[in-house]
């Protein structure tokens, strides 16, 4: 069952808003609809926590920088001691077009240093992921200029949607568990523009 939200961006006002942040911005839509407020944490990040059929649910912000997410990860899940199936990280992906998100209960870091961070922590690749789609790379664009940058507000109105269903999908997730969510999640096209 899980038990915590990681979500992997980087920290302050320079990134806020931008497309590496995602995980962020869904923890954000998380804890104002849950109406709690980050706390700092026992390490590297802040937390949130709220109650969910009668068990606490921790949204997590690790303030180590996207590719450090780890060090957050294995301070949360000291204490209490949590298992990676209990752990549920969200993060932007450039392979998934903008709109678009994916469940998994295990998969490769496809690239992401964030995750990579966080698997590489756990010692396995068996941890429960949800991808916020942000793709495609524009022809020609440079990819650490392009994830750092702002959504326009066409990309803003799709990206708003899709954080709207990521939210839905982790209560889900966290009510009836990933494999359930991953089918109800998975299959939706993107919303619509």
């Amino acid at each position: 069952m899980i038990q915590a939200i990681i979500g992997l961006g980087n920290i302050g006002q320079k990134y806020a808003g931008t497309r590496h942040n995602l995980g962020f911005e869904l923890l954000n839509a998380l804890s104002y609809e849950w109406n709690v407020k980050p706390s700092p944490g026992k390490g590297n990040y802040f937390y949130a926590q709220h109650y969910i059929a009668g068990r606490a649910v921790t949204l997590v912000w690790p303030t180590t920088y996207m590719n450090n997410s780890g060090i957050a990860v294995k301070q949360v899940a000291e204490t209490p001691e949590l298992k990676p199936e209990e752990i549920l990280v969200v993060y932007d992906d450039l392979s998934l077009p903008l709109g678009k998100i994916r469940i998994r209960t295990v998969g490769s870091s496809g690239g992401h240093h964030g995750i990579g961070s966080v698997i590489e922590y756990f010692e396995t690749e068996a941890v429960p992921r949800m991808r916020l789609g942000m793709g495609p790379l524009p022809e020609g664009a440079d990819q650490v200029n392009f994830v750092l940058s702002n959504f326009s507000e066409e990309e803003k109105e799709i990206a708003d949607k899709m954080i709207g269903q990521a939210a839905n999908a982790v209560l889900y997730s966290i009510e009836h568990g990933i494999e359930e969510a991953m089918t109800k999640y998975n299959n939706n096209p993107a919303p619509e523009e």
